[in-house]
């Protein structure tokens, strides 16, 4: 029974949705057919409107509805409407339904008045003729211009009292005669001319006429302040001229802009006379900006440091005992000469500036002079190198020997004196010794009894010793030779009793020299026991 009940259910549900659905199609075809006649009975008058209205009238949104099964895609044309879609299901008898559809050709919302949208479609097409001022730029080409910004220009006219440069604007820009960095005396047709390119400053832009006020100073500013700080940033070295000498230091050239040196940064060391630099060229380094204070500090120092320490660190790579090589004397003191062999001082003793004797270093070489020296000892440790500069002149000693034999009778200067004997100059870089012993004929005590120093005295040589660089001279002997000469000149002529008895004489003294050196030298051994 109750399959029976639930399929008489199920057949009756059937027909009713079948009824339904018969009723819905009835009454869209009902709505067909009175849209139908409407549109018959306004298709005269709105035939033009139409034909004005086709384009707009495609770009109005439509509400698609998907209608019934069978049945043709219907078109619903609501203003500002959202798409609605139909649903198959048939809507409830009460609701009436929220779009009118119409047939495919669509037609106009009666309620929209048809001179509104002509009057609407004339603004539209007025405001589309009328191009605004961006478009009008972009038409012709024309980049906006801002006040502060920095372009190129070219030069069209040169005035009296300005320049005028073309900007790629609507107008040209102009340059009053402040704004062009003139030197006194200078006129604009003397610096520019007209095809040049040069950068310019936007002063101001009317956006009336298009008016644009320039400025080429203060453009070449800007340009040199983003160079600063762009070399400050990076430590970049820049070259600048000094052009005048200040109190505490140097005022350069920089880009343009007035830069300050102070006297502490000019060189490594200290620097008497700044006014040798005015007027010259030299590298610098960007240490303090400030643009509102407009500050610019350079340091010259650094740079000559840093140049100084690159080449130290070569030259101690490269340097080695024995060398020989070029320097420049950086100065002179009274025990030798201090020579910059590259970043590295050496000192030149004045022992080894000659062979011969030399009483002061300024006498063989002077400051800023560049001579050829031998490396003698280097001591990286200590940082020390030892020169020679006698050691790249003959040695005066090789050939000594073949100069000076025994026996030879020379002439000498006196140069230094000790307690045992004085030492004789023969030649420069070849001394020779008297021993106290053989000054006089009798006891000498002290050398500067018999001689001084500055005296020239004939000597005769007793020995030659090339290899320990020593020669033995007597100056007695010498006096000796001296007299037996002087007495055969006399013998030459008559005999006198100094002739006669001159030679025992002399035996007698030379005799009582030796025993009272003898004495001496034995007095001298027992005070050493004692």
């Amino acid at each position: 029974m109750l399959y029976e009940e639930k399929e008489k259910n199920e057949g009756a549900e059937e027909e009713k949705d079948e009824r339904e659905q018969e009723e819905l199609v009835e009454e869209v075809e009902i709505g067909e057919e009175t849209a139908a006649e409407d549109t018959e009975d306004e298709e005269d008058v709105q035939e033009s409107a139409e034909e004005e209205d086709a384009a707009s009238s495609d770009e109005d949104s439509e509400a698609e509805c998907e209608c019934a099964e069978d049945e043709p895609e219907v078109q619903c044309t609501e203003d500002e409407e959202p798409e609605v879609e139909c649903a198959e299901d048939e809507p409830e008898e009460d609701e009436e339904p929220e779009v009118e559809c119409a047939q495919e050709e669509g037609s106009e919302i009666e309620d929209e008045p048809e001179e509104s949208v002509a009057e609407a479609e004339e603004e539209e097409e007025d405001d589309e003729a009328i191009p605004s001022m961006e478009e009008t730029e972009a038409a012709l080409d024309f980049e906006p211009l801002e006040p502060g910004d920095v372009v190129e220009g070219t030069v069209v006219q040169v005035n009296d009292d300005n320049v005028l440069v073309d900007v790629r604007y609507k107008s040209d820009g102009v340059i009053p005669l402040s704004e062009l960095r003139l030197k006194p005396g200078e006129q604009p047709q003397d610096v520019f001319s007209v095809g040049e390119e040069l950068p310019v400053y936007i002063l101001s832009v009317d956006g009336r006429d298009g008016a644009v006020l320039a400025s080429y100073r203060r453009a070449l500013d800007e340009i040199a302040w983003d160079r600063l700080y762009l070399a400050h940033e990076e430590k970049e070295t820049i070259e600048a001229p000094v052009v005048e000498e200040v109190k505490g230091g140097l005022v350069l050239d920089v880009f343009g802009l007035r830069g300050f040196m102070p006297a502490s940064h000019v060189d490594r060391g200290f620097v008497s006379d700044l006014s040798v630099y005015v007027g010259e060229k030299v590298n610098a380094r960007v240490i303090e900006l400030d643009r509102n204070k407009n500050r610019i500090i350079l340091s010259r120092k650094i740079v000559l440091e840093e140049e100084h320490q690159e080449r130290k660190q070569d030259t101690w790579s490269s340097l080695e005992e024995g060398q020989v090589r070029e320097g420049v004397v950086k100065g002179i003191t009274d025990f030798g000469a201090f020579v910059d062999l590259g970043g590295v001082d050496g000192l030149l003793h004045v022992s080894q500036m000659s062979w011969g004797r030399v009483d002061h270093p300024s006498d063989v070489v002077s400051e800023g002079e560049e001579i050829e020296v031998k490396v003698l000892r280097v001591d990286p440790d200590e940082d020390k190198i030892s020169l020679g500069l006698k050691q790249l002149q003959p040695d005066p000693w090789e050939n000594v020997d073949e100069k000076y034999s025994p026996n030879d009778i020379i002439r000498g200067r006196i140069m230094r004196i000790a307690p045992f004997g004085a030492f004789v100059e023969l030649e420069p870089g070849v001394e020779g010794l008297v021993h106290i012993s053989e000054l006089a004929d009798y006891h000498v005590g002290e050398p500067s009894e018999v001689v001084s120093e500055g005296e020239d005295v004939t000597v005769k040589v007793l020995r030659v010793d090339p290899d320990d660089r020593r020669i033995s001279l007597s100056l007695k002997e010498a006096r000796r030779e001296d007299e037996t000469q002087t007495k055969s000149s006399r013998r030459a002529g008559s005999l006198t009793l100094g002739d006669v008895f001159g030679d025992l004489l002399t035996e007698t003294r030379d005799r009582l020299s030796d025993d009272e050196k003898a004495e001496d030298e034995q007095d001298e051994g027992e005070e050493e026991d004692k």
